[in-house]
């Protein structure tokens, strides 16, 4: 269905399984006094009406580069008409806020509301300029993936008092456990998500080469995004096996045992693994690989649950 297409469902689905597990196994158990099952509904909606009117705009503006990457892909303008898709993504946003706010004023919090339009215009000026740009559009889109968790922490206000001032110190207290696993989790978003960006510029070279973007495949060359990626990918790993080493010390295994396995060798891998070629397609499957990781990470919250309240 183009419609479908045209708003990544697939990508939906993992940003509603990220906001489901942080909040079903670190969010629940702390006794939340705003999200509960109503509300965190209300903002999960929320959040995918968002992205989903980012995706819209995104191919909105970028038809003719698209045309020459992916042309068997595009469906604005094939399927669905421009001004269809711009009177979605407007009605998509306005229920996104209408949602939101209805969250917020139970909270007597109208300016929570300052995230969901934060990120709509992110999305906007995302689509129009900053994807064109060296580094910006990258670490917009990679803020936004940190923001699909850290949006859990906004709004409830349960998870604010887990803060200490010093906040340091926390870092050792049992108690203020589920926000930190929040925060490396939103960390662990935003360096993937950073990552992979840069994977899909490499595989989109030719048409946003054509459109006259600054993007760092295009500034910098393949070969030094690669080093680049491998430089992030150490950034994003060494706190994994850091947290790995700590929770063993600590006396879990299974969550360090996952970690390992499924997440840290599999990055290393993966690692030296996009080195290998310099062609489309292999940036298309190394991009595709990365995803799949991300969703073996966004799963260890379910590890975490088990042996932390068991």
């Amino acid at each position: 269905m183009p419609w479908l297409q045209l708003i990544r469902w697939q990508n939906l689905l993992i940003i509603f399984l990220t906001q489901l597990l942080a909040w079903a196994f670190v969010v629940l158990p702390c006794s939340p006094c705003i999200l509960g099952p109503v509300n965190f509904l209300c903002i999960a909606l929320s959040t995918l009406l968002i992205a989903a009117a980012g995706y819209i705009i995104n191919d909105y503006f970028d038809i003719r580069i698209d045309t020459i990457n992916r042309p068997d892909k595009v469906v604005l303008e094939k399927a669905i008409p421009r001004k269809q898709a711009i009177i979605a993504h407007t009605l998509l946003n306005v229920i996104a806020l209408l949602l939101a706010g209805y969250v917020a004023a139970q909270a007597h919090h109208y300016e929570w509301l300052l995230l969901q339009a934060g990120c709509t215009l992110l999305l906007w000026f995302y689509s129009t300029d900053l994807k064109k740009q060296y580094l910006s559009g990258n670490i917009a889109v990679s803020l936004l993936a940190a923001l699909t968790i850290l949006i859990l922490l906004g709004y409830e206000p349960a998870l604010h008092r887990l803060f200490s001032f010093p906040v340091f110190p926390a870092i050792h207290s049992r108690s203020s456990l589920p926000l930190w696993v929040l925060m490396v989790y939103a960390y662990f978003a935003f360096m993937l998500t950073w990552i992979r960006e840069i994977v899909k510029d490499m595989e989109d070279y030719k048409g946003d080469d054509a459109e006259g973007c600054m993007t760092m495949p295009i500034k910098k060359g393949l070969s030094y995004c690669v080093s680049f990626i491998r430089v992030l990918m150490a950034l994003a790993v060494i706190p994994l096996a850091i947290a790995a080493v700590a929770l063993s010390i600590k006396g879990y295994y299974i969550l360090p045992g996952y970690i390992g396995t499924l997440l840290i060798v599999p990055l290393c891998a993966w690692a030296f693994f996009i080195g290998k070629d310099f062609t489309t397609g292999h940036y298309h499957r190394a991009s595709r690989m990365l995803k799949g990781i991300m969703v073996l990470g966004i799963c260890s919250l379910i590890i975490y649950h088990f042996e932390y309240y068991h």
